[in-house]
Protein backbone atom coordinates (compact mmCIF):
# COMPACT_ATOMS: atom_id res chain seq x y z
CA UNK A 1 0.00 0.00 0.00
CA UNK A 2 1.59 3.22 -1.15
CA UNK A 3 2.18 5.79 1.58
CA UNK A 4 1.87 9.56 1.18
CA UNK A 5 4.30 12.30 2.17
CA UNK A 6 3.31 15.95 1.91
CA UNK A 7 6.50 17.98 1.94
CA UNK A 8 7.39 21.63 2.37
CA UNK A 9 5.03 22.66 5.15
CA UNK A 10 5.65 26.25 6.21
CA UNK A 11 2.40 27.65 7.61
CA UNK A 12 0.07 26.86 10.48
CA UNK A 13 -2.61 26.28 7.87
CA UNK A 14 -0.44 23.64 6.17
CA UNK A 15 -0.28 21.67 9.41
CA UNK A 16 -4.03 22.07 9.87
CA UNK A 17 -4.58 20.59 6.40
CA UNK A 18 -2.32 17.64 7.14
CA UNK A 19 -3.95 17.01 10.51
CA UNK A 20 -7.34 16.83 8.83
CA UNK A 21 -6.35 14.78 5.77
CA UNK A 22 -3.78 12.57 7.53
CA UNK A 23 -1.10 11.61 5.02
CA UNK A 24 1.53 9.23 6.35
CA UNK A 25 4.39 11.75 6.60
CA UNK A 26 4.85 15.53 6.75
CA UNK A 27 8.03 17.23 5.56
CA UNK A 28 9.94 20.30 6.73
CA UNK A 29 12.69 21.71 4.50
CA UNK A 30 15.87 22.94 6.20
CA UNK A 31 17.86 24.12 3.21
CA UNK A 32 17.90 27.84 2.46
CA UNK A 33 18.08 26.98 -1.26
CA UNK A 34 14.36 26.25 -1.11
CA UNK A 35 11.55 28.78 -0.95
CA UNK A 36 9.92 26.32 1.46
CA UNK A 37 12.72 26.70 3.98
CA UNK A 38 11.74 26.82 7.64
CA UNK A 39 14.03 27.65 10.53
CA UNK A 40 14.54 25.07 13.29
CA UNK A 41 12.46 27.25 15.59
CA UNK A 42 9.61 27.52 13.11
CA UNK A 43 9.71 23.79 12.43
CA UNK A 44 9.53 23.07 16.17
CA UNK A 45 6.40 25.20 16.44
CA UNK A 46 4.81 23.46 13.46
CA UNK A 47 5.75 20.02 14.81
CA UNK A 48 4.08 20.91 18.12
CA UNK A 49 0.81 21.43 16.25
CA UNK A 50 1.17 18.34 14.04
CA UNK A 51 -0.60 15.13 15.00
CA UNK A 52 1.74 12.90 16.99
CA UNK A 53 0.90 9.91 14.80
CA UNK A 54 2.15 11.68 11.64
CA UNK A 55 5.97 11.41 11.53
CA UNK A 56 7.80 14.59 10.57
CA UNK A 57 10.60 14.36 8.02
CA UNK A 58 13.47 16.84 7.94
CA UNK A 59 14.89 17.58 4.48
CA UNK A 60 18.58 18.57 4.39
CA UNK A 61 21.19 19.38 1.75
CA UNK A 62 24.79 18.88 2.93
CA UNK A 63 23.95 20.11 6.43
CA UNK A 64 26.44 19.85 9.31
CA UNK A 65 25.83 16.74 11.37
CA UNK A 66 25.18 18.70 14.55
CA UNK A 67 22.32 20.58 12.85
CA UNK A 68 20.60 17.33 11.94
CA UNK A 69 21.31 15.66 15.28
CA UNK A 70 19.92 18.60 17.26
CA UNK A 71 16.63 18.57 15.34
CA UNK A 72 16.27 14.83 15.97
CA UNK A 73 17.17 15.09 19.65
CA UNK A 74 14.62 17.87 20.13
CA UNK A 75 12.04 15.63 18.42
CA UNK A 76 11.32 18.27 15.82
CA UNK A 77 11.82 15.55 13.20
CA UNK A 78 11.32 11.78 13.25
CA UNK A 79 12.95 10.95 9.89
CA UNK A 80 16.01 12.44 8.15
CA UNK A 81 15.93 12.98 4.37
CA UNK A 82 19.25 13.81 2.66
CA UNK A 83 19.31 15.58 -0.71
CA UNK A 84 22.94 16.59 -1.08
CA UNK A 85 26.25 14.85 -1.64
CA UNK A 86 26.10 12.88 1.59
CA UNK A 87 27.86 9.53 1.29
CA UNK A 88 27.72 6.29 3.26
CA UNK A 89 30.35 7.61 5.68
CA UNK A 90 28.03 10.52 6.50
CA UNK A 91 25.13 8.10 6.98
CA UNK A 92 27.19 5.83 9.24
CA UNK A 93 28.34 8.77 11.33
CA UNK A 94 24.81 10.15 11.61
CA UNK A 95 23.57 6.74 12.75
CA UNK A 96 26.11 6.74 15.56
CA UNK A 97 24.30 9.77 17.01
CA UNK A 98 20.63 9.22 16.22
CA UNK A 99 18.30 6.27 15.86
CA UNK A 100 15.74 7.40 13.30
CA UNK A 101 15.04 6.21 9.74
CA UNK A 102 17.23 7.78 7.07
CA UNK A 103 16.06 8.58 3.53
CA UNK A 104 18.64 9.37 0.84
CA UNK A 105 17.53 11.14 -2.33
CA UNK A 106 18.92 10.46 -5.79
CA UNK A 107 18.41 12.42 -8.98
CA UNK A 108 17.60 9.83 -11.64
CA UNK A 109 18.92 10.35 -15.14
CA UNK A 110 20.45 6.94 -15.91
CA UNK A 111 20.95 3.39 -14.67
CA UNK A 112 24.15 4.56 -12.94
CA UNK A 113 22.05 6.72 -10.64
CA UNK A 114 19.93 3.71 -9.76
CA UNK A 115 23.06 1.67 -8.99
CA UNK A 116 24.15 4.32 -6.50
CA UNK A 117 20.69 4.26 -4.98
CA UNK A 118 20.81 0.46 -4.71
CA UNK A 119 24.11 0.73 -2.81
CA UNK A 120 22.93 3.39 -0.36
CA UNK A 121 23.05 2.46 3.33
CA UNK A 122 19.95 4.57 4.02
CA UNK A 123 16.80 2.87 5.27
CA UNK A 124 14.93 4.24 2.26
CA UNK A 125 15.90 5.93 -0.97
CA UNK A 126 13.99 8.66 -2.74
CA UNK A 127 14.04 8.91 -6.52
CA UNK A 128 13.54 12.38 -7.92
CA UNK A 129 14.06 14.63 -10.90
CA UNK A 130 16.54 16.84 -9.08
CA UNK A 131 17.16 18.42 -5.69
CA UNK A 132 13.44 18.44 -4.95
CA UNK A 133 10.56 20.84 -5.37
CA UNK A 134 11.17 21.33 -9.08
CA UNK A 135 7.69 20.27 -10.14
CA UNK A 136 9.17 18.10 -12.90
CA UNK A 137 8.97 14.36 -13.46
CA UNK A 138 11.78 12.14 -14.72
CA UNK A 139 11.74 9.12 -17.03
CA UNK A 140 9.84 6.65 -14.84
CA UNK A 141 10.52 3.69 -17.14
CA UNK A 142 14.14 3.69 -15.93
CA UNK A 143 12.87 2.76 -12.45
CA UNK A 144 10.64 -0.17 -13.37
CA UNK A 145 13.35 -2.73 -12.60
CA UNK A 146 14.52 -1.04 -9.38
CA UNK A 147 14.59 -3.65 -6.64
CA UNK A 148 14.41 -1.83 -3.30
CA UNK A 149 11.48 0.09 -1.79
CA UNK A 150 11.58 3.78 -2.59
CA UNK A 151 9.89 7.14 -2.23
CA UNK A 152 8.90 8.58 -5.60
CA UNK A 153 9.11 12.37 -6.00
CA UNK A 154 9.27 14.93 -8.77
CA UNK A 155 6.30 16.49 -10.51
CA UNK A 156 3.63 14.35 -8.88
CA UNK A 157 0.09 15.73 -8.88
CA UNK A 158 -3.52 14.58 -9.05
CA UNK A 159 -3.28 14.05 -12.81
CA UNK A 160 -0.40 11.56 -12.74
CA UNK A 161 -0.34 10.06 -9.24
CA UNK A 162 -2.45 7.01 -10.16
CA UNK A 163 -0.32 6.30 -13.22
CA UNK A 164 2.84 6.55 -11.12
CA UNK A 165 1.54 4.04 -8.58
CA UNK A 166 0.33 1.60 -11.23
CA UNK A 167 3.60 1.77 -13.16
CA UNK A 168 6.11 1.74 -10.33
CA UNK A 169 4.39 0.59 -7.13
CA UNK A 170 6.52 2.89 -4.94
CA UNK A 171 6.71 2.49 -1.18
CA UNK A 172 5.60 6.13 -0.91
CA UNK A 173 4.86 9.16 -3.02
CA UNK A 174 6.37 12.50 -2.00
CA UNK A 175 4.41 15.56 -3.13
CA UNK A 176 5.14 19.25 -2.66
CA UNK A 177 4.56 21.63 -5.60
CA UNK A 178 1.80 19.31 -6.89
CA UNK A 179 -0.39 20.25 -3.92
CA UNK A 180 0.20 24.00 -4.15
CA UNK A 181 -1.62 26.93 -5.73
CA UNK A 182 0.28 30.15 -6.13
CA UNK A 183 3.19 28.69 -4.19
CA UNK A 184 1.25 27.75 -1.05
CA UNK A 185 -0.30 24.49 0.07
CA UNK A 186 -3.86 23.97 -1.19
CA UNK A 187 -6.28 21.98 0.97
CA UNK A 188 -8.30 20.71 -1.98
CA UNK A 189 -5.21 19.54 -3.85
CA UNK A 190 -3.88 17.68 -0.82
CA UNK A 191 -7.30 16.11 -0.33
CA UNK A 192 -7.38 14.98 -3.96
CA UNK A 193 -3.94 13.38 -3.73
CA UNK A 194 -4.82 11.58 -0.51
CA UNK A 195 -8.10 10.39 -1.98
CA UNK A 196 -6.53 9.09 -5.18
CA UNK A 197 -3.71 7.23 -3.43
CA UNK A 198 -5.95 5.76 -0.76
CA UNK A 199 -8.63 4.90 -3.31
CA UNK A 200 -6.02 3.14 -5.42
CA UNK A 201 -5.07 1.08 -2.38
CA UNK A 202 -8.60 -0.24 -2.19
CA UNK A 203 -8.57 -1.21 -5.85
CA UNK A 204 -5.33 -3.25 -5.87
Amino acid sequence: MTKIKICGLTRDEDVDYVNILRPDYAGFVFTSRSRRYVSPERAAALRASLRLDIPSVGVFVDSPLDTVVTLVERQTINFVQLHGGEDNVYLDTLRSYVDVPLIQAFSVTSSDDLKRAEDSLADFVLLDHGVGGTGKTFNWTVVQSFSRPFFLAGGLNADNITQAIELLNPFAVDVSSGVESGGIKDFDKIREIVFRVRNHKRLI
